[in-house]
């Protein structure tokens, strides 16, 4: 017990320390250069931290650029530290960029409800507040339908013993977040909450996709 008391304690700490310093960890894919003749469609999802869903998202064949960001708020131009406060209504998002010749939104789907826990409301493990819920901005109807219906299927699964509360919700706008959130990982992997925190949920996710992944994400 005191093992896991003081490992908390010290992932507390870095979520400060890993936002200060950088260092290259070129083992993780980037993003493609799009031909201007092809085809896109975007997505938009929150599952926690965007630190991590930017991540694993990173990794997946047919995503072409992740961004993170902000979308559902009220406010205009929100900065980091106001959505933070848990005040503006925004929750932390991934911006999909994707080529649907190679990866199909249900795909999406799949990969957003495997990088978290759908069932945790409002929060995932220490990250508490509204800006880190579970919420899927569909684009278009089909989009909602989609959703709606997976969500639906993986609440009857029997998956886990609580409801799914992932929020479904059109989307409005997103503010791109400040550069240093930008590729996060990508950009700080040897700090601590990076270590300790995203790698694993990465590793989890490269094994369950793993027929899915780009060809350098090994």
């Amino acid at each position: 017990m005191r093992r896991y008391s003081l490992l908390s304690f010290l992932l507390a700490l870095t979520f400060v320390a890993c936002a200060q310093s950088k260092s290259s960890n070129d083992k993780v894919p980037g993003d493609i250069k799009v031909p201007k003749d092809l085809k896109t469609e975007t997505a938009t999802f929150g599952g926690g931290c965007f630190w991590c869903t930017e991540a694993q998202f990173q990794y997946l064949d047919g995503v072409i650029k992740v961004e993170s960001g902000f979308s559902g708020g009220t406010v205009k131009n929100p900065s980091y530290e106001e959505v933070c406060t848990g005040t503006t209504g925004h929750a932390e998002v991934i911006q999909v960029t994707y080529d649907p010749a190679k990866i199909s939104y249900e795909e999406l789907l799949k990969a957003f409800w495997t990088a978290h826990d759908p069932t945790q409301l409002n929060r995932q493990g220490n990250d508490v507040g509204t800006q880190y819920r579970s919420v899927i901005f569909y684009h278009n109807e089909e989009q909602h339908k989609l959703a709606e219906l997976y969500k639906d299927k993986l609440d009857k699964s029997g998956a886990y013993d609580k409801p799914v509360v992932t929020e479904i919700a059109p989307f409005t706008k997103f503010y791109k977040a400040e550069d240093y959130h930008q590729d996060y990982y990508k950009q700080n992997g040897e700090q601590p909450y990076c270590h300790f925190v995203i790698a694993p949920k990465l590793e989890k996710f490269k094994k369950v996709f793993k027929d899915k992944l780009k060809a350098d994400a090994n």
